[in-house]
């Protein structure tokens, strides 16, 4: 086991990063996280200006993965999430879909009971855990741990959760692996601009894939498999999400590329993860139910 404690933080991937870890191929890692605030955060009264925004969402690392080159996959299984503290919410003028609508900042802090997150004295909303920044460097310029593109960053997919696979590419030798700001709860969209934003332990196994044209990022569940893509625009994203999940039909099972258009479009859920970052994140979800043995794998 292998633990990284949250000082080791960045703010950007970038493949000229000093990695805070080096691990084998196939290690066992525990790291810990700061929420997207960076534990700024401390009461519901505290001042909106005094948050140094240019800390928000940092992610712990680099970990420098052993085998990882340009061109391997990297696959992260997501043992176990731990959340540590309470939960903290904010929105306010300019944030989130109804920004506009908005005349002051608010910010909420909600306890954590018996894995319910309390909204209020009538509400309380079962825990979703789930990783909202999570990627490896790009090959070009660093990309800000707030945006997401095709090396992961901040997609906000709230099945990169516990018990999955996530597939990420691998740009650079290392991989150079980063991973934060972790929610307690979300929905999809993320419509405030925040989740219920939590500091958390999360444990992971990292495995690179070697010889495997798999698009990325992608991951495996018990019951289904997804494709995730960040454009400018949902219908930018929603094409690519798509065409990936065609791809990786194509690839791996006997249907032609009509017949995984129509599979997709019959049995295939186009989901929206986020609204509200520099790219719009959307994903393709398809039921493993359809084959008698995962072919995906």
């Amino acid at each position: 086991m292998h633990p990284m404690t949250k000082q080791h933080v960045i703010y950007a991937m970038d493949k000229n990063a000093t990695p805070s870890m080096t691990v084998d191929n196939g290690a066992v890692v525990t790291i810990e996280t700061y929420d997207c605030f960076e534990n700024q955060i401390r009461s519901e009264y505290q001042p909106f200006h005094r948050l140094d925004w240019s800390r928000v969402n940092p992610a712990t690392g680099p970990i420098f993965i052993k085998d990882a080159e340009p061109g391997d996959i990297l696959a992260v299984t997501i043992e176990k999430i731990q959340l540590i503290g309470d939960a903290t919410m904010l929105t306010g003028p300019e944030l989130g879909v109804l920004g506009d609508d908005l005349t002051e900042n608010t910010i909420r802090r909600f306890p954590i009971v018996n894995d319910k997150l309390i909204f209020s004295k009538e509400i309380a909303i079962p825990l979703n855990k789930m990783i909202g920044v999570i990627g490896t460097a790009p090959a070009g310029n660093p990309i800000s741990c707030g945006t997401p593109e095709a090396h992961g960053g901040n997609m906000d997919c709230k099945e990169i959760k516990e018990g999955i696979t996530l597939f990420l590419p691998v740009n650079v030798s290392g991989a150079l692996l980063a991973i934060g700001d972790v929610h307690a709860a979300m929905a999809d969209g993320e419509v405030s601009v925040s989740g219920a934003e939590v500091s958390s332990q999360i444990t992971m196994r990292l495995q690179v894939v070697k010889e495997k044209n798999w698009p990325t990022p992608s991951l495996i569940s018990e019951d289904k498999i997804i494709t995730i893509a960040s454009a400018p625009t949902l219908d930018e994203a929603s094409k690519i999400a798509t065409k990936n999940m065609v791809q990786l039909l194509t690839d791996a099972t006997r249907v032609t590329t009509s017949e995984a258009i129509m599979l997709l479009s019959l049995a295939g859920d186009l989901r929206i993860c986020q609204v509200v970052d520099p790219n719009k994140t959307v994903r393709m979800e398809l039921p493993l139910q359809y084959w008698s043995e995962n072919p995906f794998l």
